[in-house]
Parts: C-alpha cells; structure tokens; sequence
C-alpha cells in the first residue's frame, strides 16, 4: 500500500507561493513610495511585532543544535534578505512581466538544488511537471511581450535587473531546500519567527540609514495599508504555509508549486491593475496548471 496523497500540505503550498505571487504583483507600488531598503526594515519589523509569541521555544520543541542555527541564518540570509533585495531591485528596474518570466525557473532551480544537496531522484512525472510549469510561464511572458511590444511600449531594461530576478529564483530554490532540512526537527511556526528575526537584524542597517533620509509624509495612507499586508504575507502567513506544507512533501516536487507565483501575479494584474488576459496568455496559464497536476496527482501505488 503506498503513501496517502498529503492533500493538506499541498494546500499549503499552493497557497504560500498564490499569497507570494500577490505580493509580487502589487510590490511596484510599495517601491515606487518607499526605498528597497527601508521598505524590508519596515516588513520585517511589523512581522517581529505579529510573530513575537512564536520565537519563545514551547515544550514540544526541541532544543536548536549549532547545524540548526546555521542554517536558520541561511534560511533568513538567501531566502528573507537576498530574496527580497533582489526582487524588489528587479522588479523595479524591469517590470512585472520580466518577473514572471524569470520566476518561471523556480522549478527547475529547485529541482536541480534537491538533486545536489539533498540527494532526491526527480521522477518522470515531476520532470516533465517541472518542464510544463517553466514551458507555460515562459509562453505567458512571450504573449504578454508580444502584446506589448504591438501596442508600442518601451522594451528597454537593463540586463542587471534580470540578472538580480535571476539571482531571486536560486534564493527562493535555496529557501526551498534548506527549509526541508529544517522542518524534520523544528516547527513552522518557529522556523517563520527566527528567520524573520535574522531578516530584521541583517537590513536593520540599511533601513535606518534610509529611513534617517526619508520623508515619511509623503506616504499615502492606502501604501501603509498595502505594506501592512506586505509584511503579513510575506514574512508569517506564506513562511509558515510552506513549511507546514514542506513537511510532508519532497521539494523537487514542492517547488513545482511555485509556478503558482507568477500565475497569481498574473492575476493581480488582470483583477486589480487593470490588464487583459489573451487567448495565448490563457493557454499558457493552463499549461503551467498541467504541470502542476502531474506533478501532484496521485500514483496507481498511493490510490490503492
């Protein structure tokens, strides 16, 4: 009798990364009012203030071994801070279609990261799972650059946005990894308060030196909204969704949910910015969620 399909964790997942690709989506308008620096001082602050219950061991934890610790620090390090820098620097030097385009490698970094560091075998189904999701979103990049580029718009971004882009999928696939690690032997719930706590303390910096230069006034009250959401989202909700889910699911195939991170930017783009869906762009997105199923879709050995 095989495995029961952990539907629950693939919820989680699936969630995370759809909470991610929202936030993804709106960051352009957090970037636009606050500096990069001062605006992950400021997320990961308020998430400190929301996560200050988690961080205090409860009985049922056990105590952090030094291996822990370190890779607690690279958790924050690779998957908060470089993360968030990189994606909010591309992002803003690019735009969101050149995310999305680069997002699409999520997958496929993941992948090739729990090949090399945790000694995972990719099967057929999650590879081609894999080859599907990156296939759909690069489709869905090259219709919507298609529309735009008929309708005149300016093609001209500079080739360091998209290598930081670049530089934020092996982060997030490094997130990926090191997470599974952790969540054998420490709770969610406490690896998204400590990794934030780290996150806090490597752009307290950086964020002070920018928040001493800014002027908060001109900070619209809807921004304020927006960022609370931001840091919600972004440092407690999809943190611990991930790492509930990354518990019970291996992560070549957990980082096949990641493809749900452009397709929810994608979303907020037609919902909330305003921008249309094309025939090409649908098929795209459909294709992105076949690979999604047969990544996930149970086996003839777990349905018995």
């Amino acid at each position: 009798m095989g495995r029961p399909t952990p539907w629950l964790a693939y919820a989680c997942l699936a969630a995370s990364m759809a909470l991610v690709g929202s936030y993804v989506g709106l960051s352009r308008a957090l970037v636009a009012a606050l500096p990069v620096f001062l605006l992950a001082w400021l997320r990961f602050g308020i998430a400190a203030v929301a996560m200050a219950g988690w961080v205090t061991r409860r009985p049922s934890d056990v105590a952090l071994s030094r291996h822990e610790r370190v890779l607690l620090f690279w958790e924050s390090f690779l998957g908060n801070f470089l993360f968030s820098i990189f994606m909010l620097y591309g992002v803003a030097a690019t735009s969101a279609v050149a995310a999305g385009v680069v997002m699409a490698g999520i997958p496929a970094a993941v992948a090739l990261l729990s090949w090399l560091f945790l000694g995972e075998r990719i099967g057929r189904r999650v590879g081609a799972g894999i080859a599907c999701a990156v296939g759909g979103i690069a489709w869905l990049a090259l219709a919507r650059t298609g529309t735009a580029t008929r309708a005149g718009a300016p093609g001209h971004e500079p080739l360091w946005g998209h290598v930081l882009l670049l530089g934020a999928v092996f982060c997030e696939a490094a997130y990926v990894v090191i997470g599974k690690r952790l969540t054998a032997q420490v709770s969610p719930r406490r690896i998204s308060a400590l990794i934030n706590l780290w996150g806090l303390a490597l752009v307290t910096p950086l964020g002070v030196w920018q928040a001493l230069q800014f002027d908060f006034a001109t900070v619209a009250p809807a921004t304020w909204g927006l960022l609370l959401f931001y840091a919600l989202a972004a440092s407690v909700v999809t943190v611990w969704l991930w790492m509930q889910g990354l518990r019970s699911v291996p992560a070549p195939r957990a980082g096949v949910f990641s493809v749900l991170l452009p397709l929810s930017a994608t979303a907020v783009g037609v919902l909330l910015l305003g921008e249309t869906l094309s025939s090409g762009q649908f098929f795209a997105l459909l294709l992105a969620l076949a690979g999604l199923l047969l990544a996930t879709w149970p086996d003839r050995a777990s349905a018995k």
